[in-house]
């Protein structure tokens, strides 16, 4: 007999599969270090193949672009195949193929090579969308916001652990932490591969893939032709920019304005994991009680806008304490918007269409992280280092008029 109940019984009962449960937490957690170890290092091994801070700058920002363009097109054809094959097949695959990536960008040797690392990263980068869908289909809708929250918080155990285990390697290599996340992402992959159960039914996978489905624009079209998600996924494309464009350049900005090296950036890199830990135990639990997934969500979008303040405060006078200030606050932010986010977006569909749904959010937001980095290069170049900073506190303001303004957007 299945550990699993049906999406039927999922939906109308109150427990949830420990097993599972615990499969899905511990991947999170593995994949949290494997993505986030190398972040401190990416703008040292663009560095040699570089003659200027802002060609430098350009690079580093492109490298996230293409993998963002490799999600875009890939995160909808691997939504719809764990539709009909199930969850447990393509996360295996996907996790492969990042660390096969990790692998070829750790081995560099030129240009070329660290983009064709991201390439093949980027094309199986639909894992976290195939996770979310895995534990949509184990959690019963009500409770999806909180263990959402739960998500959130192993995600940031691991990227506690990854950015500081990244930047103490990069002192016996640059390319070290690109092995030691290939390392950790390959033991998911055999702990997956020996344990991990499939959570989606065989009689609620999808029966047939058209090409519809596996088409990244046309699923965008149908995506936002929903009345009840329209504005919730429009809101998030703007919130997403400008976090997209924080990520990429966030190593260069430290290098730049407060000359920083890896193991310094690696401890700030932290500061997002260590916020999710601190939201999602003690903070989370206390809004569920009170405010809807919508107001959470606003919430987390207007300490985003006081975080970016910050930032571009202390690009001003280069002064580091409002740095850390403002990565704390944004920080904070961020770890109650994306499980309040998740928790709309899961509650909208069902069983049968959890990987098309994910998917899809899954090739907005890598829409967003394609253009984000583009434009945050180039603002960051000639408009100044803190041009980014200031373009995020306008597009989260803009995308807070549009979740706020309709009333029918899902609570």
């Amino acid at each position: 007999m299945s550990i699993f109940k049906s999406h039927n019984e999922q939906n109308t009962g109150q427990s949830v599969d420990k097993h599972a449960l615990i499969f899905g937490l511990i991947s999170v957690f593995l994949c949290g270090i494997g993505f986030s170890i190398i972040m401190p290092v990416v703008p040292f091994l663009v560095q040699p193949y570089t003659s200027s801070p802002g060609e430098q700058a350009i690079v580093v920002t492109m490298l996230t672009s293409v993998y963002a363009v490799c999600v875009f097109f890939a995160a909808p054809v691997l939504g719809a195949l764990s539709d009909k094959y199930g969850r447990r097949p393509l996360l295996l695959v996907c996790l492969l193929g990042s660390a096969v990536g990790y692998l070829v960008f750790g081995i560099g040797g030129a240009l070329w090579v660290l983009f064709a690392g991201r390439i093949i990263e980027g094309i199986t980068g639909g894992s976290i969308s195939t996770i979310f869908a895995y534990f949509a289909d184990i959690i019963p809708s009500q409770q999806r916001t909180k263990y959402f929250g739960w998500v959130s918080a192993v995600v940031g155990v691991g990227t506690v652990i990854g950015p500081t285990i990244g930047g103490l390697l990069a002192k016996f290599g640059y390319s070290v932490p690109l092995y030691f996340g290939a390392i950790i992402t390959l033991l998911n992959v055999v702990y997956g591969f020996f344990f991990m159960p499939e959570s989606l039914a065989k009689k609620n996978r999808l029966k047939e893939i058209t090409f519809v489905r596996l088409n990244p624009f046309s699923q965008l079209a149908n995506l936002l032709s929903m009345k009840n998600l329209n504005r919730l996924l429009v809101s998030a494309f703007l919130l997403w920019i400008p976090n997209g464009s924080l990520q990429a350049v966030f190593s260069q900005f430290t290098m730049d304005t407060f000359s920083w090296k890896p193991a310094l950036i690696g401890l700030m890199f932290s500061i997002m994991g260590l916020q999710d830990i601190i939201s999602q135990g003690l903070i989370m639990p206390k809004l569920l009680k009170k405010l809807s997934d919508k107001r959470i969500a606003i919430l987390g979008m207007a300490s985003e806008i006081i975080g970016y303040s910050f930032i571009a405060l202390s690009a001003l006078f280069s002064f580091y304490p409002l740095f850390i200030a403002g990565m704390f606050i944004f920080g904070f932010g961020d770890s109650i918007f994306g499980p309040s986010f998740n928790g709309m977006l899961s509650k909208s569909v069902d069983s049968s269409e959890q990987g098309r749904i994910q998917g899809g959010s899954q090739s907005i937001q890598a829409l967003a992280r394609m253009i984000g980095p583009i434009i945050g290069g180039q603002i960051y170049v000639s408009l100044g280092h803190a041009a980014p900073a200031f373009m995020g506190m306008i597009l989260i303001a803009a995308a807070i008029l549009v979740l706020y303004k309709r009333p029918d957007v899902i609570m």
